[in-house]
C-alpha cells in the first residue's frame, strides 16, 4: 500500500511540474499573440501613408516598374510562370496550423493555370509539407521569432522575389498564411501579392487626394515609384508574416489551454485516488488494531 501511495504522490508532482511548464508556455504565447497583432495595427498609418504616395506617383509615371515580369511575347496564359510565399511554423504544439495553410497553397496553386518554378517556404514544417505534395520549395526560410525579425526576413524575401522576376523566372506571385480571427480561431488564406496589373493601378490613381493641394513628384516619378512600389509589397509581406505569427500562438494558446484542462482533471482524478487510498490504509492499520485488541482481551472468541 505505501509503494501506491508513493507512486501516487510522484504522479501528482510530476503533474503539478507540468501544469507549471504549460501556464509559462500559455503566458508566453498570449504575451505573444499581443505584439504581433500590434505590430500588424501599427502598419496601418504607414500602409495609407504608402496609399498616397503611390497615388501621387501613378498621377505621373506609369507603368509600374517591378510590379510586372518581364513576361516573353509568345508566352500564353497556361505557360505563365507561378511563384508563391507559404507562411508555416518552425515549432510544434499548434495542431493542424501547417496542414490547413499547405492544403490551401497545394490545392490553390494547382488549380492555376501556369507552371510552379518557385516557391518559398517559412518553417520547416511547411517546407516538408510541400516537398510531399511534390511542390518541392526553392529554399528553407526561418520563421521570425520576434517583431523586429520580421523584417530581415521579409527584405530577403522581397530581393529572392524582384530577382525572379527580373530574370522572368516567374510572372505571377501568391502568399499564403493563417490568418487571426477572434479568439484562438484562425483560418488559413491566399491572394495574389504580384504582379500589380493595370486594374490595381487605375483604381490607386483614381483615388481622391485628401487636401485641395494636388502633390507633385520633384526630379521625376518613375524613381519614386519604384521605392513606394517595393515598400507596398514590403507592407503586404510583413502583414501575412506578423498575421501567421499571431495565428501560430493563437493555436499554441489553444493547445495549452487544453493540456492545462487535462492537467487539472488528472491531478483531480490522481488526488481522489490517493484520498481513497489513504483511507483504505488507514481504515486496514485501524483492522489491525482491533483485530490485536480483541486478540488480547479475549474478545471475540466463541463461547
Amino acid at each position: 500500500m505505501s509503494g501506491t501511495m508513493e507512486s501516487l504522490r510522484r504522479k501528482i508532482d510530476g503533474a503539478g511540474d507540468l501544469e507549471g511548464v504549460v501556464r509559462s508556455m500559455k503566458a508566453l504565447a498570449a504575451s505573444s499573440i499581443g505584439q504581433y497583432e500590434k505590430a500588424v495595427q501599427s502598419l496601418d498609418d504607414y500602409y495609407r501613408t504608402l496609399e498616397l504616395a503611390l497615388v501621387a506617383c501613378l498621377h505621373q509615371a506609369r507603368p509600374v516598374p517591378f510590379a510586372v515580369a518581364k513576361r516573353p511575347p509568345h508566352e500564353g496564359r497556361h505557360e505563365v510562370k507561378i511563384g508563391a510565399v507559404v507562411f508555416g511554423s518552425d515549432q510544434g504544439l499548434v495542431g493542424r496550423f501547417n496542414e490547413v495553410v499547405v492544403e490551401l497553397a497545394v490545392n490553390k496553386l494547382r488549380t492555376l493555370p501556369g507552371k510552379m518554378t518557385k516557391i518559398w517556404a517559412v518553417g520547416d514544417r511547411a517546407h516538408a509539407l510541400l516537398a510531399d505534395s511534390g511542390l518541392a520549395p526553392v529554399g528553407l526560410l526561418s520563421v521570425p521569432t520576434s517583431v523586429n525579425a520580421i523584417t530581415p526576413l521579409v527584405g530577403q524575401t522581397l530581393i529572392d522575389i524582384e530577382a525572379a522576376l527580373e530574370h522572368g523566372n516567374v510572372v505571377e506571385v501568391y502568399v499564403f498564411h493563417n490568418h487571426p480571427k477572434s479568439g484562438a480561431i484562425y483560418e488559413p488564406v491566399g491572394k495574389r501579392l504580384l504582379p500589380l496589373d493595370d486594374t490595381w493601378q487605375n483604381k490607386l490613381a483614381s483615388l481622391p487626394w485628401p487636401t485641395k493641394s494636388l502633390p507633385e513628384v520633384i526630379e521625376g516619378a518613375t524613381s519614386a515609384l519604384h521605392a513606394f512600389v517595393r515598400g507596398y509589397v514590403f507592407v503586404l509581406l510583413f502583414q501575412a508574416c506578423a498575421e501567421s505569427l499571431a495565428s501560430e500562438n493563437a493555436s499554441r494558446l489553444a493547445a495549452m489551454q487544453r493540456a492545462e484542462k487535462n492537467i487539472e482533471d488528472i491531478l483531480e482524478d490522481l488526488n481522489r485516488t490517493l484520498h481513497r487510498v489513504r483511507q483504505e490504509s488507514i481504515d486496514e492499520e485501524l483492522f489491525d488494531v482491533v483485530s490485536g485488541f480483541e486478540a488480547l482481551t479475549g474478545r471475540g472468541r466463541p463461547a
